[in-house]
């Protein structure tokens, strides 16, 4: 369930240095706005991204663990971009900033190529057929990520809900990405599990016994001539 109307949370959220307010400004420039922040003048560290970050352990956890990636993480709702402000406010990790903004924005925040890794863990399954193009793992939205990720960039989603996993392991193909590996129980295949970091959901879903899917995708191939 998501956290809704946390007192303050608009205030602290307009006020964090780790916000970034009119994010299109850095459309193309993400990797400068981070060196700038390491104070160093290398801008080729990766760049990924989580869609739909929730509370924040996930990245922030990723980010304390690799500090030569630069993550942002993107969340539209106020209360719970909040918690993972307040994660950041603690840590103050220097290669992790927060959006918050829409999913739809993606091609107005990034440019062709400037995004190596695309996170989404436990999106919103909205269940009615009639909601399938809002489900993030549509080929509509893999069609924007395509837009924004480099040719080797890869796709990593996570979710207990197997009705959703299905939909999406049959968007990869029309959308022109590849499975380069999927699961139905991750915590169960020693491969994929590797360095697996939980997020909150995660770890509530598979204390109650739910197994976890995972996919993991990029672009496909274009054949030579």
């Amino acid at each position: 369930m998501r956290l809704r109307n946390v007192r303050g949370a608009r205030e602290v959220i307009a006020e964090s240095e780790y916000v970034i307010a009119n994010p299109e400004q850095y459309q193309g420039h993400w990797r400068e706005l981070f060196s700038k922040r390491r104070g160093e003048a290398d801008t080729s560290h990766p760049l990924h991204i989580e869609i739909g970050m929730g509370k924040g352990r996930f990245l922030t956890t990723l980010a304390e663990q690799n500090p030569d990636i630069n993550y942002l993480g993107i969340e539209k709702f106020t209360s719970v971009l909040y918690r993972a402000v307040q994660k950041q406010e603690e840590k103050q990790l220097k290669n992790l900033l927060l959006l918050r903004t829409e999913a739809e924005l993606l091609e107005n925040l990034f440019d062709r190529e400037e995004v190596n890794r695309i996170y989404l863990n436990f999106s919103d399954p909205w269940p009615k057929e009639r909601h399938a193009k809002r489900r993030l793992t549509s080929k509509e939205f893999l069609r924007r990520y395509a837009g924004i990720l480099v040719p080797s960039g890869t796709v990593e989603f996570k979710t207990d809900n197997r009705a959703l996993f299905d939909f999406s392991l049959e968007e990869v193909t029309p959308a022109g990405f590849e499975v380069l590996a999927a699961t139905y129980d991750l915590h169960h295949d020693e491969a994929m599990c590797a360095g697996n970091v939980m997020t909150e959901y995660e770890e509530r879903f598979s204390g109650k016994g739910n197994a976890i899917c995972k996919m993991v995708i990029r672009q496909a191939a274009v054949p030579e001539g």
